[in-house]
């Protein structure tokens, strides 16, 4: 299993919308957690996005995942960056592959 850090991007005229599917967004992530996909996830301070850790066997088992994020579904989301992360010291670095 690999480390992601995920980076949402989500345009400022989606904040109204995003808020109508926040509760279903965290339960999804919540569900993830309970699953050990994801390690953690927030908003920037700024709410211009978010900042999420997933624990997955491929980046294109990530994606899949990805699509069924509520926010995803909802079209809240402009933009995703998907990056493979090596936590070699701290919290997660019991997730990297040795």
């Amino acid at each position: 299993m690999s480390v992601f850090a995920v980076e949402y991007v989500y345009g400022a005229e989606s904040a109204a919308e995003r808020d109508v599917h926040r509760p279903a967004h965290r339960e999804w992530l919540n569900s993830l957690v309970g699953q050990g996909k994801v390690l953690a996830s927030g908003p920037f301070v700024d709410n211009a996005g978010a900042l999420l850790l997933f624990v997955a066997g491929s980046e294109s088992e990530l994606s899949d995942l990805l699509k069924q994020d509520p926010f995803a579904t909802a079209g809240v989301i402009s933009a995703v960056k998907t990056t493979q992360w090596n936590p070699v010291i701290g919290a997660f670095s019991d997730y990297v592959q040795k």
